[in-house]
């Protein structure tokens, strides 16, 4: 508890104390005393706290991974009453603009998380202390750099790839580089975390929520799929698989709930404590509600789900009643209104109209591996071993749904209803070239110009040789 209290206070410390001074890439606090003189474990141990703290922004239900997978894709839309809500639309409605403020919200977010990390790597270098902690210490933060550069680059395409703290007019310097570049560096560092992380197994009780060496495979995994290498996929993937570190839990219902955290299918989990607001408690249950403040709390009415999504389970498939509610009951008054249910916490206690929830996010598990070994392999059998556990009909069986023809559509299908809201439909749809064509018959205004987002105005007006993505000039 005092490691996750202390983690929650130096993310309020990095959110607060941070602007974009004189340059987008000038992050974080120049003063801050705790990054001047890192010099023992416990110093770098708080500071690694802090550069994971970082993901309870990138992944909040309204953050940028939230907002892209979800409201881009033909999963979500919303019905949310705060912020500016013709930037939250225009999302939805592929109409963004290069003044959007949640664009230029995101990317702050994420090269402030940079930041986080690369401080921590600037300082080790020149810690007086082991290689083997030094080492673990640079793999951890080498992994969450490259998780988020990962997200960006499928986000804004080239990227400023910046890999030390940068200040002031050095920042200046650092253009955009090709995806391609962005992906090298990525796999860099997930390489050596591969090389450096323990297994899960080894993780202490006091690190739990720390990557692991299957975290990065995994990740890698995803990576190599993504730039269409699934040779590469297939080899580190399955090294997940034969690591004996992971399984499907028996059921789909035992992967959800408050107290439900870090089973044997997660691979990498946020950590939330809920129940004191001087905890990171989870806000996936109160965002994901309606917009109604009928139990106590304003429910925020983001991604709330489309019939599309709902439609697309087969009739007996457990994982759709698992996944969203029909509706709400207002007093007597039952509420048509489809939304996710699986960060619920019903008896959540309220501190400042907020439920302060206990529940975890899982940004990778076993499932999706699986998933994405058949989509590297060509091989059935592991999308089988997610269709079984869910009680359904395998793929090439007689009873299997005839609308998806082939093991692609399969997959595609698989990946939507078995990690539905999870924050994966739009970087899938974009990975395998079905955004464009798939959405566009949904009444979607995309176009391939659209597959990025635009690189903030705000941050060309600072540096005016920054480039920007084509549909947005």
């Amino acid at each position: 508890m005092k490691k996750i209290k202390q983690l929650c206070f130096l993310l309020a410390i990095s959110l607060t104390a941070t602007s974009c001074g004189d340059s987008f890439l000038e992050l974080a606090p120049i003063s801050n005393a705790t990054a001047d003189n890192f010099k023992t474990t416990d110093d770098f141990e708080l500071a690694v706290n802090s550069a994971y703290a970082t993901l309870y922004t990138v992944y909040h239900p309204e953050g940028p991974v939230s907002y892209v997978n979800e409201q881009m894709s033909d999963n979500a839309i919303m019905f949310n009453i705060s912020g500016i809500q013709a930037d939250k639309w225009q999302f939805k409605d592929y109409s963004l603009m290069t003044t959007n403020t949640m664009v230029y919200q995101f990317w702050q977010d994420y090269y402030k998380a940079i930041f986080s990390t690369n401080i921590v790597l600037n300082k080790i270098e020149g810690a007086s202390l082991s290689t083997a902690y030094k080492d673990e210490v640079k793999a951890q933060m080498q992994f969450l750099r490259a998780l988020y550069y990962f997200n960006m680059v499928q986000t804004w395409g080239d990227l400023p790839i910046v890999t030390t703290p940068l200040t002031g007019t050095e920042a200046y310097a650092v253009l955009r580089s090709p995806q391609a570049a962005v992906y090298e560096q990525i796999k860099k560092d997930l390489l050596f975390a591969i090389d450096k992380l323990p297994l899960a197994s080894a993780i202490s009780s006091a690190k739990i929520g720390r990557a692991s060496k299957g975290a990065a495979q995994t990740l890698l995994g995803k990576v190599y799929l993504t730039i269409g290498d699934k040779t590469s996929a297939a080899t580190v993937l399955k090294e997940v698989y034969n690591s004996n570190q992971y399984a499907l839990l028996p059921s789909y219902a035992s992967l959800w709930g408050p107290n439900v955290k870090n089973t044997k299918e997660s691979i990498f989990e946020i950590q939330y404590q809920g129940g004191s607001v001087s905890s990171p408690y989870s806000r996936y249950y109160q965002t994901f509600y309606p917009n109604n403040n009928f139990l106590g709390f304003y429910g925020s009415g983001m991604n709330q789900v489309t019939d599309d999504l709902y439609n697309e389970y087969e009739n007996n498939d457990p994982r759709r009643d698992l996944s969203i509610a029909l509706g709400y009951n207002n007093g007597n008054t039952f509420i048509a209104q489809k939304y996710p249910i699986k960060w619920v916490h019903t008896n959540a206690v309220l501190g400042g109209g907020n439920p302060l929830s206990n529940n975890n996010f899982m940004v990778l598990r076993y499932a999706d591996v699986l998933l994405m070994l058949s989509e590297a392999t060509g091989d059935a059998s592991y999308l089988n071993l997610v269709r079984s556990r869910a009680g359904l009909p395998k793929f090439g069986e007689p009873n299997y749904p005839a609308t998806y023809t082939t093991l692609n559509l399969a997959i595609e299908h698989e990946r939507r209803t078995e990690l539905a809201l999870e924050f994966h439909r739009w970087f899938d749809l974009k990975r395998n070239s079905r955004a464009v064509s798939l959405l566009a018959t949904k009444g979607k205004a995309i176009t391939n110009d659209k597959l990025l987002l635009p690189i903030p105005q705000i941050v060309r007006s600072q540096n005016s040789a920054i480039t920007q993505n084509n549909g947005y000039n």
